[in-house]
């Protein structure tokens, strides 16, 4: 199943790093494409093996919750996680 979500926080190419490695993690999912320009991480995924619910769990959990569902917390966590994303891509 492929899914588009639309999330926020997302700020630059370490951001979409962290995104896609840390969804790319997860079981069920094949492949994660965060795009930074319109906010949103296209996701294929095997619902047998993950829901939706968990992929945007995970988002959340990296500081990328979706759209409105935003706060202090999880934008502070989106920049430690951008510059990990940042680091790692080197």
């Amino acid at each position: 199943m492929t899914q588009i979500f639309e999330v926020e926080n997302i700020k630059c190419g370490g951001c979409m790093n962290t995104i896609q490695k840390g969804l790319e993690q997860m079981p069920g999912v094949m492949a994660a494409m965060p795009e930074n320009e319109h906010g949103t991480v296209t996701v294929d995924f095997d619902e047998k093996t993950i829901s939706p619910d968990g992929i945007v769990a995970k988002l959340s959990q990296m500081g990328y919750p979706l759209v409105g569902d935003n706060n202090l917390g999880k934008k502070a966590k989106s920049y430690v996680s951008c510059m990990i994303g940042r680091v790692t891509a080197e």
